[in-house]
This record gives structure tokens, C-alpha cells and sequence, in this order.
């Protein structure tokens, strides 16, 4: 190995990839992310392509390959909830509640 492969650094991430990038609404974009992921693998399991999905659910085909190629644009976390339970999956979300680090706005801090 040369010098310059072995300068670098190794992070690991937190698990949530739009955080790690510091996307906005990282959490909201990383359930999404999560659900379109059930979404493939429920088609995957069923050996479902997307015009039979579309036959079960009523919804279109083309929504289902936006979801396989994670074109999450227009798909709100609501939404992909019931394509799921149109798909015959249970879906079950915890929610934790937390503070937020404090925001200081000129001298108040909230």
C-alpha cells in the first residue's frame, strides 16, 4: 500500500444516512426511506411485479417503480403506510418524544 491509501479517516455513521449528510427533515426522509424498502421487499415476497401490485391495491403501477427505484418525491409517510397495509402488512411505528438541543434567538434561548 502506498502512503496516500492508507491516510484516511474511518467514521461511522448514526444509521440514518440523510442525517449523516445533513439533509433537512432527516428523520422524516429516512422513515420514508424505510417504508418504500418494506414496500420492495412485500413485492418481492409475493413475487408481485408492479402491474399485478397494481391489480391488488388499485394503485398505480408507475407509483410502485417510483418506490423500487426511491423516486420518494410526492410519497408522504401516511401514503406509503397504506400502500403496506394494501399489500397485507401490519405496519407498526414507535414514536420517542425528546427535547431538542436549546435554539439561541439573539438573547432568549427556547
Amino acid at each position: 500500500m502506498t502512503e496516500e491509501q492508507d491516510d484516511f479517516e474511518l467514521e461511522r455513521g448514526s444509521g440514518n444516512v440523510f442525517a449523516d449528510t445533513g439533509l433537512p427533515d432527516a428523520e422524516r426522509e429516512q422513515l420514508r426511506a424505510v417504508l418504500a424498502a418494506e414496500i420492495g421487499k412485500s413485492l418481492a415476497a409475493d413475487s408481485l411485479s408492479v402491474r399485478d401490485a397494481e391489480r391488488l391495491t388499485g394503485l398505480a403501477a408507475a407509483d410502485f417503480s417510483r418506490i423500487r427505484r426511491a423516486k420518494l418525491k410526492g410519497f408522504t409517510i401516511d401514503r406509503l403506510m397504506t400502500i403496506l397495509d394494501k399489500l397485507n402488512r401490519d405496519v407498526r411505528v414507535s414514536v420517542s418524544v425528546m427535547p431538542r438541543k436549546p435554539i439561541t434567538q439573539g438573547h432568549i434561548t427556547i
